[in-house]
């Protein structure tokens, strides 16, 4: 994407022009690395304490923003809690990013937990970590300090996030679901990416679902493809944002980089991320699937 191409994407030279801020006590700018450490210890990624963007905080996505035991995301005073003790309160400007086996996978559910939670101001850097690191920006290992700020969410806005009833009535009404995961996944061929914990009992997708995998809504070195290339990829598939559109995975932080691109790049007006994804549906007793490549 061309600099500052959306509000919500940000470029990495917009953030390295920031750096004095995203350092400062002042709550204004926040900075936060969003990753799951178990998924993302592979040689594309630098961990956070071997060097990270100055003035960031780290966000650990399973235990910092879902609740291990329901298997849901934070409640509303769970995420005040963790944004208020890391210094950052309702009016500032976050931006987050992310590394992993795909660019930004965990930082764009961080993204979608903050629009479900109705941050106004929050941004994505584009290309994620391994665009900043292959590119020489400044790293550091000084683990930053701000003082506690009181943090008041406000909604939750249920109006982006899907549900299983919501997933029942949009296969029976036509309503395009998204499967983002690979094409083996898609298929049924493998219930889970090479490496990563199966966690549901059966592979396959739901009914009806069109295939448009993250690796292609990115560019080589982890940008986002161009909206009109974007575009393109999904109208391949008969998605138009002519109506409603749900997106979904495995455990709902792929669907959620899905959910960005058709809602804040594509300005799609009614999307939603089912992060019950496959983890749920593929555990459902008696609920229907689909196998192999479409008729």
């Amino acid at each position: 994407m061309g600099e500052n191409a959306t509000d919500t994407l940000v470029s990495a030279d917009w953030v390295e022009d920031h750096l004095d801020e995203f350092q400062s006590d002042d709550p204004a700018y926040r900075l936060i690395e969003v990753n799951n450490p178990t998924v993302t210890d592979d040689s594309d990624y630098t961990p956070y304490e071997e060097g990270h963007i100055p003035g960031a905080q780290f966000f650990d996505w399973a235990t910092d923003l879902s609740d291990t035991t329901t298997r849901d995301i934070l409640d509303k005073e769970s995420f005040a809690e963790v944004n208020g003790e890391a210094g950052i309160s309702e009016d500032s400007t976050v931006v987050v990013y992310g590394g992993g086996h795909i660019p930004n996978w965990f930082a764009l559910f961080a993204y979608w937990e903050y629009r479900y939670y109705g941050h106004e101001d929050v941004r994505v850097l584009d290309g994620g970590k391994p665009y900043w690191v292959n590119n020489d920006y400044p790293l550091t290992t000084e683990v930053p300090e701000f003082t506690q700020r009181e943090y008041t969410p406000s909604g939750p806005f249920e109006r982006i996030r899907a549900y299983r009833d919501d997933v029942e009535q949009a296969i029976e009404s036509g309503v395009p679901l998204v499967d983002v995961r690979s094409p083996q996944e898609y298929t049924g061929e493998v219930i889970a990416p090479e490496g990563l914990q199966e966690t549901a009992q059966r592979g396959g997708r739901i009914p009806g679902a069109r295939s448009v995998p993250t690796s292609e809504v990115l560019q080589e070195d982890g940008r986002f493809k161009s909206p009109e290339e974007l575009r393109e990829l999904y109208e391949r598939e008969g998605i138009t944002g002519d109506g409603a559109v749900i997106t979904y995975c495995r455990v709902g932080e792929r669907s959620s980089m899905e959910w960005f691109v058709l809602q804040d790049l594509l300005g799609f007006d009614d999307v939603q991320n089912y992060d019950g994804s496959w983890t749920e549906w593929g555990n459902l007793i008696r609920s229907d699937i689909e196998k192999g490549e479409p008729s």
